[in-house]
């Protein structure tokens, strides 16, 4: 019985926050049409657009108390978008640099491989290790998870849809790949999280 009350009122504050009428025949339920912007179930919940929109008021940022309310406040918000992208960008490079750096130990194997018309071939492997208790590999490890909070971040102020924002962190992405990756060789990321 306590189940059924809990289906019906969760499909009733869906239809509610849709902006629909729904009647049931639980006698406890309240049947009113208060507009989703208006209308709080003691959580604070905001709607949020699910398309692409150029809006600068009424946006949250992040956190529940971040919200953009004026023009000036996204413009703002779209300097700072541009420069953490940015930084996320800087910091994937820094890391890898700092990673070359620090590699501790090189060896190389030869083993026999075979080859054409039952020659064999020696090919040699060149092995980097790094110990796990090292300096540098704590210091990669806290580049790292700072590294994925950032990229999270990005991720979720691309998912507000604000046009605006998605905007600064497609420029800020670019012009930090621009400016820290001119340097670097052709290397192809498979640890890359969010794009």
């Amino acid at each position: 019985m306590q189940h059924e009350h809990n289906h019906d009122h969760m499909v009733h504050l869906d239809n509610q926050m849709n902006g629909s009428v729904m009647s049931t025949p639980d006698p406890h339920m309240h049947h009113h049409t208060t507009p989703p912007q208006e209308h709080s179930h003691g959580g604070g919940m905001m709607m949020m657009e699910m398309t692409f929109h150029f809006s600068y008021k009424n946006v949250p940022l992040l956190f529940s108390g971040l919200v953009i309310n004026t023009a000036g406040e996204m413009a703002g918000a779209f300097v700072a978008v541009f420069f953490l992208a940015m930084f996320y960008e800087g910091l994937k490079i820094a890391r890898e640099s700092l990673l070359r750096k620090s590699q501790v130990s090189i060896r190389y194997n030869s083993m026999p491989v075979p080859g054409p018309n039952g020659t064999v071939l020696m090919e040699t492997h060149k092995t980097v290790g790094q110990q796990m208790l090292s300096v540098p590999h704590i210091f990669q490890t806290v580049l790292h998870i700072v590294q994925v909070v950032v990229s999270y971040f990005l991720m979720l102020i691309f998912m507000t849809y604000n046009a605006y924002l998605c905007i600064a962190v497609a420029a800020g992405a670019g012009t930090g790949y621009f400016f820290f990756s001119w340097k670097k060789a052709v290397v192809v990321d498979i640890t890359e999280h969010c794009h």
